[in-house]
This record gives C-alpha cells, structure tokens and sequence, in this order.
C-alpha cells in the first residue's frame, strides 16, 4: 500500500526555534491541541524567553517550506524546591540550587507521526537536562484519557508516578493528570522498591532485636540466681551493637 501522508522520503533536522517560527507554531499548537495557549507564550517560546525549545524540519520539502515546522518541544527549567514534584525527589535540600527541566508542550503535524521524530525531540530535551548539572529530572503533565502519549513516555523510559485528579479545565469540564518523570544526573525517587523492602527489613530486625534483648534482660534476671555453671553449660555474656534506624523512606509517595 502506498503511503499518501509524505509523497517523498522525509530529510528530518533538528534546530532551535526561533522568532520567524511563531506563525507556524502558533498554528500547529492550535491544531494540536484542545488548550489555547496566548500570545505572550509564542512570544518567550520563539525568543527564548525562560523557555528552551527545539523544532523538526523536513529539509527535503521544496522551497521555504524545506525549515518550515513540522514538530517541537518547549520545556521551562524549574527549581526543584520549588517544584510540585518536590516529593518526588531525593536530593540535598541545602542544595538550592537542584532544578528540574518541565516539557510544556509536544507535538509532530499529522502527517509525519511514526517516523520517531517526537522521540528524537524528547531525546533533546533529556540530552539538555543530563548537561545541566544541577538538573536531576525531566517531568510533564498527560491528561489522562491520551492513551498514545501514555504509551509514548512510558516507552521513552519516563515513570508515571502521580494522578492528579481534576487537574485540567477544558470546555467547562475537568479531566485528570497523569505525572511523569525522567530521572538525570543521579536523581531518584526518594525511596525505589528495593529500598522499601530494604526499610521493611531494617524495622523487622529492630523490632526482633528490641524483643529478643528484653527477654534476655528477663532471663539475666532469673540467671543470676543460679549456681554457676562449669565448662561448656556456662552462659557467656554478650555484647549488645546498637543500631540507629532511620526514616529515609518516610516522604514516600505510594500511588
């Protein structure tokens, strides 16, 4: 079967977007999607207002159209601190300087999609973030009925860690969220499964541990008014280690 989407093979580039850009991405977001963005947010995309952003074009179209959008990404750099994923990390909070890297928009024209192109967008923004040393995640925001794009991250390696309910305000009515996040540069979530069943352990034996000495000190008790023992039947004293416990794992988010 003939593909009538792209009549020719595609010479796929990638650049930053740039201010001869803002018609055409302001019309591709219109296309895209159900939220209308304002003026003011083409104006700090393409002038890389706080905003850092790259751009496909198919260099074998004719003409002009050779640089003409044809997908992008936009993403903003957060401080994590300050971030509502804040939880969601495990890093030096007297480090004020840890920031995060939030893709604010995606998107690939109709008749370009499965050729990779929003993965190899997705790749640039990863990239960026591993080159930020402060930067320990790349997170976004799904609504929660987009099966492909939930599909997509989770292929790309992101992890859906959150739903937030009602989190978008469409046409008068209220949709969820879904979180994901890409973990660079060392971050992590502040307590993976192994170190869940890690901490699980850790409390069992200290509870044994906490058990077994109070039995002993009740036994040392009755033991003292024995007569004392020859050979191999003495008991030996033992020395008691002392392990302090903590509670790394207590931000735990359990979704």
């Amino acid at each position: 079967m003939v593909d009538l989407r792209v009549p020719y093979r595609p010479i796929i580039a990638y650049r930053p977007i740039r201010p001869s850009d803002f018609a055409i991405l302001e019309k591709i977001h219109g296309d895209l999607f159900p939220i209308r963005y304002e003026s003011e947010f083409f104006h700090n995309v393409v002038n890389g207002h706080d905003i850092v952003s790259w751009g496909a074009v198919d260099h074998s179209r004719p003409n002009e159209q050779s640089d003409e959008l044809i997908g992008f990404v936009t993403a903003r750099i957060v401080s994590a601190k300050d971030s509502e994923i804040e939880d969601l990390l495990s890093f030096d909070l007297s480090k004020t300087d840890q920031t995060l890297v939030y893709i604010l928009t995606l998107g690939v024209v109709e008749s370009y999609r499965n050729l990779g192109i929003a993965s190899s967008l997705i790749n640039e923004v990863t990239k960026y973030a591993s080159n930020v040393y402060t930067c320990r995640a790349v997170y976004l925001h799904v609504i929660s009925y987009n099966n492909p794009a939930i599909h997509f991250y989770k292929k790309m390696s992101f992890q859906c860690l959150r739903r937030l309910y009602n989190f978008y305000y469409i046409n008068g009515h209220h949709y969820d969220s879904y979180l994901f996040v890409y973990y660079v540069n060392g971050g992590r979530s502040p307590c993976s499964p192994l170190e869940l069943v890690t901490l699980f352990v850790t409390y069992a034996k200290s509870g044994f541990k906490s058990v077994a000495a109070k039995l002993w000190r009740n036994e040392e008790k009755k033991i003292s008014k024995w007569p004392k023992c020859k050979e191999s039947g003495c008991l030996l004293p033992t020395v008691q280690n002392k392990r302090s416990v903590t509670g790394e794992g207590s931000r735990c988010q359990f979704v």
